[in-house]
């Protein structure tokens, strides 16, 4: 047991390391999106 401990121990380290990039990345995409063209207006179109 004393030898698969260090793989165990890695494989949860890895597994936190994947949880944390993968929110991080969704958060950093969501706040890039609000900021595009955030407060662009539509112009009226023009009757003739």
């Amino acid at each position: 047991m004393s030898s698969n401990t260090i793989y165990i121990t890695l494989g949860v380290v890895f597994a936190i390391y994947l949880a944390i990039r993968i929110t991080s990345k969704s958060k950093s995409s969501d706040r890039k999106s609000r900021k595009f063209m955030g407060d662009y207006e539509r112009k009226e179109k023009k009757e003739n």
